[in-house]
C-alpha cells in the first residue's frame, strides 16, 4: 500500500479524555436513582433509552443529558422533582465545558507529522458546537489542515470524505480508539486503520470479537508509535 496522503485523527479518547467524564455523570445518575433500583437495572434502562434516542439526538453531551432525564422520568414513574432534573442538567452542562487535558504525546506526534509534510485532519463525530468547543479548548486547532465533524462514522461517511478530498482509500490513514468507528469501516474500504486502545470504551462503541476476524488493521500501544509506524507503510 502507498504511504498515506491524508492522516485523520479521532478526537475523544484519542487526543483527550472524554469517556471518563461521561462515566462520572452516569455514576451520579445511579446515585440519584439509588432508591429506584440496582445500578445494573438502572444501567440497562439507561442503555436502552440511549439506543432508542440515538437516531433522533445523535451523539454527545446533549443527547446524553436528555436520555438521563428520560430514564429518571421512566424509573420514577414521573415523580422526579424539578430539583433532581436540575441536578442532571448541571452534570450535563459540565460535560459541555470540562477542561481539555491532552493525552500523552499528542502535541509532539501531531507536530512531527506536520513537519514531515503529512496533511492532518481531525475527524470526529458528535454535536457540532460541542466538538468545535473541545477542539478550541484543546489548543490543537493550528495543527490540523482540515476539520470534519460528522453525525456518524461509517463506510458511507468515509467514502464521501475520500471523494471530497480526492484521496484513494489506499492513501488514507485513520487513527482512533474505536474499533467500531475508526477501524472497521476504514479497513473495509481498503484504507489504513490504526487502533490506539483507551482504558475505557463507551458501550455503544464495543465490537464483538467475531466482527474483527480477518479485518486488517494495526494496533499500537500509544499514539507515540504512529510516526515510526508510517515509515513502514
Amino acid at each position: 500500500m502507498p504511504a498515506p496522503r491524508l492522516i485523520a485523527f479521532d478526537a475523544d479518547d484519542t487526543l483527550w479524555p472524554n469517556q471518563p467524564h461521561f462515566d462520572y455523570a452516569e455514576a451520579q445518575l445511579y446515585e440519584l436513582l439509588t432508591h429506584h433500583g440496582e445500578p445494573n437495572v438502572i444501567g440497562s434502562r439507561f442503555y436502552e433509552v440511549q439506543r432508542q434516542n440515538m437516531h433522533l439526538f445523535g451523539y454527545g453531551a446533549k443527547s446524553f443529558m436528555l436520555s438521563m432525564i428520560e430514564t429518571v422520568i421512566q424509573l420514577t414513574d414521573g415523580a422526579v422533582t424539578g430539583r433532581e432534573i436540575q441536578h442532571i442538567l448541571d452534570h450535563g452542562k459540565r460535560l459541555l465545558s470540562f477542561p481539555i487535558e491532552l493525552l500523552p504525546d499528542v502535541p509532539e506526534v501531531l507536530a512531527t507529522l506536520k513537519q514531515q509534510g503529512f496533511p492532518l485532519m481531525l475527524l470526529t463525530k458528535g454535536d457540532l458546537f460541542d466538538q468545535e468547543s473541545k477542539l478550541a479548548r484543546s489548543g490543537l486547532g493550528d495543527l490540523f489542515d482540515y476539520v470534519e465533524i460528522v453525525s456518524e462514522k461509517n463506510e458511507n461517511t468515509y467514502q464521501r470524505l475520500l471523494t471530497r478530498y480526492q484521496v484513494r482509500p489506499q492513501e488514507f490513514l485513520m487513527v482512533g480508539n474505536s474499533l467500531k468507528s475508526d477501524v472497521l469501516p476504514v479497513a473495509r474500504l481498503g484504507a489504513h486503520a490504526v487502533y490506539v486502545p483507551y482504558h475505557t470504551t463507551w458501550v455503544m462503541e464495543e465490537v464483538p470479537a467475531e466482527q474483527l476476524v480477518g479485518v486488517p488493521f494495526t494496533q499500537v500501544a500509544s499514539l507515540a508509535e504512529v510516526p515510526a509506524l508510517l515509515g513502514t507503510l
